[in-house]
């Protein structure tokens, strides 16, 4: 060969080596941010004040939720003192109208609530929930007959989900991995201590009061919110870089510098969203944005798989009986043959239910999933045939033992409050993939609450059909230890899990007891960043038969 030509061969050849080496060397740097970015939870601090802002942002977002425990439970106070008011003489029928038809506006109201969620932001929706709200108490409090009360109802079950879906999606996105379970139960607690006043209030104040009183309720947390920072995922999916950098500022206000970064954890958290957008809009580049597109992202495992399992799951809850307690509280305390005064029982079992919420809190950063569902439901069914049993003696008048009824049905609360009535609603934002979250969330929530419309709207006939109250309770036991296979056979466990972890697992199982660990385990290595591999003249000199390999090597640094 000729030396000329072979000196400028070389000196490509070294040309070429040092640009791939660079080029290599900044890939490098990328794929560092990469895991770091995996692995941000390491530099979190643990004290508690740096969980602050996450808990003031939570406890604010999540505050509507006390006018949606108004909403859902009012119907207990209101429906005794209709039967009173000469304006209104209602049959079986139309009372159960005014108990159900709020949570049959919900499937209608959740849809629009997740399009609403990813146009205008999570926070922004909760505020425009308070317009149907303060219009739907208005009607209420106004009404004079069954149709303005049944449409004053309605629009308050527009108003819930549009208050809800929003907030359990904001709870999510800005909760640490180890807090998100709790910070979300944050939800079920206002909703269950809102159950609790309007109990009270019905004990001692017209319904129509009480009507009015509830704007309030709706009014404050849209004013509240105004002081917490949007979701930063959201900022990022609309190009909002600089203000998602001050959303996750606030969010980590208290947070220590990360050691050995010269980034701090706001920036490492940004770049991790990045990235996830970024992932996201290349597959958007690929695939479409349009319907079309969200139809065949559920059609995908991680779609359809996590949207079957939560609706059998609500199934089971919603036909436990576990809402019926709720809508008809004071009813049914009369009709079990307690001598308790209803409303003191129903505030009693309110005031349970709130408890338990703020014990939940606990419980769901401590516990897996599965078993507190599954003991819920043994629990709850447990509870439901001891007061099947007592109902029966009391009304065949073989026992004085009036208490033990109500006594059971607090118990009952209390079960369900340990994990079927609240981790199935925390779970519809935990399942999904980023891509579908917010529109599945909404569809998985619309499902539930067709489910509980159809629960509470068939409970008289329900009795009619069973011959009675405690035919109707043994059907609630049974469905409750029903819930607990289901949910040992099906029912991922997601305590502690990433979401990337829980989208993985849909990609292979479907049943939990029978999942493919192995190829769950192959899909994270295969997801993991690459090591850096030693460069070989092959990254540099392809085609290049004439050149030795072996000095082609000595031109690469070791």
């Amino acid at each position: 060969m000729d030396p000329i030509g072979t000196s400028c061969f070389s000196l490509n050849i070294e040309e070429n080596a040092r640009a791939i080496l660079e080029e290599k060397k900044q890939d490098e740097k990328f794929q560092e941010i990469i895991v770091s970015c995996r692995s941000l939870s390491r530099y979190e601090g643990k004290k508690t004040k740096t969980l602050v802002p996450q808990l003031v942002a939570a406890s604010l977002a999540a505050l509507y939720h006390l006018v949606v425990g108004i909403s859902l439970a009012y119907s207990a106070i209101l429906l005794p003192q209709l039967k009173e008011d000469k304006d209104f003489n209602l049959t079986p029928t139309e009372e159960s109208w005014i108990a159900s038809i709020i949570v049959l506006t919900v499937p209608i109201g959740a849809p629009i609530g997740g399009i609403l969620m990813d146009m205008i932001g999570r926070l922004n929706t909760v505020k425009l929930a308070a317009i149907p709200g303060i219009i739907g108490w208005t009607l209420i409090a106004t009404a004079h007959d069954l149709p303005m009360m049944l449409l004053g109802r309605v629009f308050n079950g527009f108003a819930s989900a549009l208050g809800t879906g929003p907030a359990i999606v904001y709870l999510t996105e800005i909760a640490r991995a180890d807090m998100r379970g709790s910070l979300i139960s944050l939800a079920p607690a206002y909703t269950s201590f809102g159950m609790v006043m309007v109990y009270a209030k019905g004990w001692f104040m017209n319904w129509r009061t009480v009507a009015w009183l509830s704007n309030i309720y709706t009014i404050v947390p849209c004013i509240l919110i105004m002081f917490i920072p949007e979701s930063p995922a959201w900022l990022v999916s609309k190009g909002r870089t600089e203000d998602a950098l001050k959303s996750l500022d606030w969010i980590n206000k208290y947070q220590p510098q990360p050691e050995n970064r010269a980034e701090s954890l706001a920036e490492l958290q940004l770049a991790a969203l990045q990235k996830e957008h970024q992932k996201k809009m290349e597959s958007e580049a690929l695939t479409g944005t349009g319907i079309m597109t969200r139809i065949k992202d559920f059609m995908k495992p991680t779609g359809y798989k996590p949207l079957i399992i939560l609706v059998g799951l609500f199934f089971f809850q919603q036909f436990a009986g576990i809402y019926i307690t709720l809508f008809y509280s004071v009813q049914l305390f009369k009709e079990v043959g307690s001598t308790m005064n209803p409303y003191f029982a129903s505030v009693l079992l309110g005031s349970l239910r709130c408890l338990m919420s703020m014990v939940n809190t606990y419980m769901l950063r401590t516990f897996r999933r599965r078993p507190l569902i599954m003991t819920s439901g043994v629990g709850m069914a447990i509870c439901m045939c001891v007061s099947a049993l007592f109902t029966k003696w009391i009304q065949q008048k073989e026992t004085v033992h009036t208490w033990v009824p109500v006594a059971a049905l607090a118990m009952y609360v209390v079960t369900s409050m340990i994990g079927l009535l609240n981790i199935p609603w925390t779970m519809t934002a935990e399942l999904f993939p980023i891509e579908i979250r917010g529109m599945a969330h909404s569809l998985s929530n619309a499902f539930a609450y067709l489910l509980m419309f159809v629960a509470i709207q068939t409970y008289y006939g329900m009795k009619s059909f069973f011959h009675g109250l405690v035919g109707t309770q043994l059907f609630y036991a049974a469905i409750s230890v029903s819930g607990s296979l289901y949910v040992l056979l099906v029912l991922p466990e997601t305590h502690k899990k990433k979401l990337k972890e829980i989208e993985e697992y849909f990609l292979y199982n479907t049943f939990y007891l029978c999942q493919n660990k192995k190829k769950s385990k192959k899909a994270r290595r295969t997801n993991s960043v690459p090591k850096m591999t030693m460069l070989t003249s092959k990254d540099i000199v392809r085609n290049a038969k004439d050149v030795n390999t072996s000095q082609s090597e000595k031109l690469l640094p070791r």
